[in-house]
């Protein structure tokens, strides 16, 4: 479950150059500020990629999935991530130090990892043939089709804030019981939770465009990366629960 952006940052009425928000910037920092984004989002999918392929071969890869595939210890990891991502988040906008940002950005692409790791372990063994190559090409073209339509319309989707944070709170609420109850959430929850994290691209691909300053593209591309893997978990976990 990703952590929503703080927006106490956007409401500074910066004014220095490459200081700017970004709607107000002069096109060429603006241009430059988006491409830096979407660069560090490449790079991050990347960096999850290849740490994803190193844990899959790991020797003891089976102990640690079986190991952490119990109720208990899966809640446990859930509540842990939440709270670990929560402050990546918080160094990625960071204004000490560049380094405090990329520090942020690298242990929120580690921790996608190993949330990850039981899921693609399944998918990857018991899946149906090329589930994951299916989920994430679905994931890139939702993500892709999302994108253009905020750069095209140049909508501000910033009044979904309140919307996603009311069903954030109401999925991890659905999560937590199903873990302690025992209940599958079924695959209508992932429909849902669909609709969810393509909300939240829009709403972060807009703040791209009209509140995030120019200088914070690591803060921005966190963003995007965060909302990119809650899509790519709830439609791999669709077309798992088809296949079911």
């Amino acid at each position: 479950m990703r952590v929503n952006s703080s927006q106490e940052q956007w409401n500074t009425p910066w004014t220095r150059g490459d200081m700017m928000v970004a709607a107000e910037a002069p096109v060429t920092s603006r241009v430059a500020f988006i491409r830096r984004t979407y660069l560090h989002l490449a790079g991050s999918v990347l960096a999850f990629t290849a740490i994803m392929a190193g844990l899959m071969q790991l020797p003891m890869i089976d102990e640690i999935v079986r190991s952490m595939s119990s109720r208990g210890v899966w809640l446990v990891l859930m509540l842990a991530f939440m709270g670990v991502a929560y402050g990546a988040d918080r160094l990625a906008r960071s204004e000490a130090s560049v380094g405090l940002q990329y520090a942020g950005l690298g242990l929120y692409i580690l921790l996608e990892a190993v949330i990850f790791t039981p899921m693609i372990y399944f998918a990857s063994r018991f899946g149906p043939e090329n589930v994951l190559l299916t989920s994430a090409g679905a994931t890139g073209a939702l993500f892709a089709g999302l994108t253009a339509v905020v750069f095209i319309t140049k909508a501000d989707f910033s009044f979904l804030r309140t919307v996603l944070c009311l069903a954030s709170i109401a999925a991890v609420v659905g999560i937590v019981a199903s873990l302690i109850f025992g209940f599958s959430l079924g695959i209508w929850f992932s429909v849902a939770m669909i609709f969810l994290a393509s909300g939240y691209i829009a709403y972060d691909t807009s703040n791209i465009l009209h509140h995030y300053r120019t200088t914070q593209h690591v803060a921005a591309s966190l963003a995007l990366f965060a909302s990119v893997m809650l899509l790519f978990w709830y439609v791999l976990r669709f077309f798992m629960a088809r296949r079911d």
